[in-house]
């Protein structure tokens, strides 16, 4: 059960990711999964031990750890923006 709604909230984060970088009508549904799974695991890297929270992959469903997460996903995402178009936003 606890694999079903990390990907529900992993999807969750990774559309409102794309909301926020513009890259909404880019993706499906799919995609945004991945990118709020993949953009946790980031967070989790590279902002979690700055800020001394989790993120969804660790099953730290706090309001922290999902504002790690999302900000995971909108670095992944402007990572793939900077690669695609070669600019960020």
């Amino acid at each position: 059960m606890n694999f079903i709604i990390w990907l529900v909230v992993g999807g969750l984060i990774g559309w409102i990711a794309s909301i926020i970088m513009k890259t909404n009508a880019q993706q499906g549904m799919f995609l945004n999964i991945v990118v709020g799974v993949i953009g946790a695991m980031l967070g989790g890297w590279f902002l979690a031990p700055l800020l001394g929270t989790g993120t969804i992959n660790s099953n730290d469903f706090s309001i922290a750890g999902l504002g790690v997460s999302l900000l995971g996903a909108i670095l992944l995402l402007a990572i793939v923006n900077f690669f695609r178009r070669g600019r960020a936003a």
